[in-house]
């Protein structure tokens, strides 16, 4: 694959040519999403679960969440600042290497019923969630500007098939565990690890060329060959000014990140407090996963046709419906509580793309990925402070009073986008 262009003596090598490049990119990452989804979704589904069984309390049942939420923050440093300088091929793969070390290290807490490495292999795990986040960046690098939230999409949906399978999976690969003598809570960490080692092996040895350099090497070539390219000026979508866009986007992803973790978290122990098995709650969590992931080309191709602001708009009404009814039904109903997660899901998803669009648009390509990382630290640390406060508060008020919090939560939303079309 090279460019069409003819290199004359003394001039520059061929480079690849960007579409074909984007399209093989974009293969390789939805390969590798549907390998980490499963990882991701695994551990969701069960981390509250087993630490409340290892301590015998629902207040600190929401720490696991926030734990490997907090961890994902630190990788997320770790993975921008290593794309930043080698590209997104390492820092992809390394991220999920060492959420592999961490689905092992909470085995191994679970078999020897240690609290405390528990929470450590938690926080390793965390590094799996934040790789998983930061490949939608990487479908973007060569994405034309006003294609950029459909190639994010096609990263993000590709998700779906693992993150439905996993929480499914939740049952067997428990029943496997106890068979090997494991704890059966500790099972779905079995799938974790081997998917999210599986996810690195297929991006190290296929994430070529690499999108992020090549992207740079195409921006570099502009002033000599005319071509427009990734690297061009930020002109896509005159919606969204500079620095206030950046404030935005981040906003937007901060609100919708902190309220979805709150509420997800304490849905499978608020079902299992009322009776409900691992079957009923690792359903719900697949609709939810489900939800998360699924819409993302309708969301992809809503956000470029008619801009970043409505879809803002109706993430936050979306986490307010979602809220609403998870306070409102009845601990008895699967149903409600599956359709509440649902929104949810949506909801997160409107507010991801769109932030992950206006974001893109905003930072320069040569800070890119750095600001990225940055940007991932700070909706990772939302969703740490939603899942450790989430267990708190179920215990002191009850999961209705959570997601009724979260619902109002959601409208913050809503004043920066006024402010935003004001500034316009």
């Amino acid at each position: 694959m090279t460019s069409s262009a003819t290199a004359g003596p003394g001039s520059a090598a061929p480079i690849p040519d960007q579409a074909a490049a984007q399209r093989r990119v974009l293969r390789v990452l939805v390969a590798s999403q549907i390998l980490s989804g499963a990882g991701l979704a695994a551990g969701i589904t069960v981390g509250a679960l087993l630490a409340q069984q290892m301590l015998g309390s629902t207040g600190l049942a929401g720490l696991p969440s926030a734990l490997f939420t907090a961890g994902s923050a630190l990788t997320a440093v770790a993975v921008g600042r290593i794309s930043q300088t080698g590209g997104r091929r390492p820092g992809l793969a390394g991220g999920y290497l060492v959420g592999a070390i961490g689905s092992a290290g909470v085995i191994a807490a679970a078999v020897l019923d240690q609290p405390v490495l528990l929470f450590l292999a938690l926080f390793v795990y965390g590094a799996g969630t934040a790789t998983n986040l930061q490949a939608r960046y990487a479908g973007a690098d060569l994405a034309a500007p006003d294609r950029r939230a459909r190639a994010v999409s096609t990263v993000l949906v590709a998700t779906t098939l693992g993150g439905v399978a996993g929480p499914n999976l939740a049952a067997p690969t428990g029943r496997f565990a106890e068979s090997i003598g494991i704890p059966a809570l500790a099972g779905p960490f079995l799938l974790s690890g081997t998917a999210y080692a599986l996810a690195a092996c297929v991006l190290a040895l296929f994430l070529k060329p690499d999108p992020l350099l090549l992207a740079r090497e195409l921006a570099a070539r502009q002033p000599a060959d005319g071509a427009s390219g990734p690297g061009r000026a930020q002109a896509a979508d005159e919606e969204v000014p500079g620095s206030g866009g950046l404030m935005l986007g981040v906003l937007v992803m901060v609100v919708t990140q902190l309220v979805m973790v709150a509420v997800m978290t304490m849905t499978p122990v608020h079902m299992h407090d009322h009776g409900h098995g691992t079957a009923a709650s690792g359903l719900v969590i697949a609709v939810h996963i489900g939800a998360m992931y699924l819409p993302s080309p309708l969301t992809g191709w809503l956000v470029d046709r008619y801009g970043r602001m409505p879809l803002a708009l109706a993430s936050g009404a979306t986490l307010l419906a979602a809220g609403l009814i998870a306070a409102t039904a009845p601990a008895d109903s699967v149903g409600l509580l599956a359709l509440a997660l649902a929104l949810l899901g949506i909801g997160w998803n409107f507010g991801l793309v769109t932030g992950t669009a206006i974001i893109t648009d905003t930072v320069p390509l040569a800070t890119r990925a750095r600001t990225q990382g940055m940007v991932d630290v700070t909706i990772a640390l939302a969703g740490a402070t939603g899942g450790i406060t989430s267990g708190l508060m179920v215990s002191a008020a009850g999961y209705p009073a959570l997601a009724l919090t979260g619902g109002v939560l959601s409208l913050a939303v809503l004043p920066a986008v006024a402010l935003s079309a004001r500034k316009r």
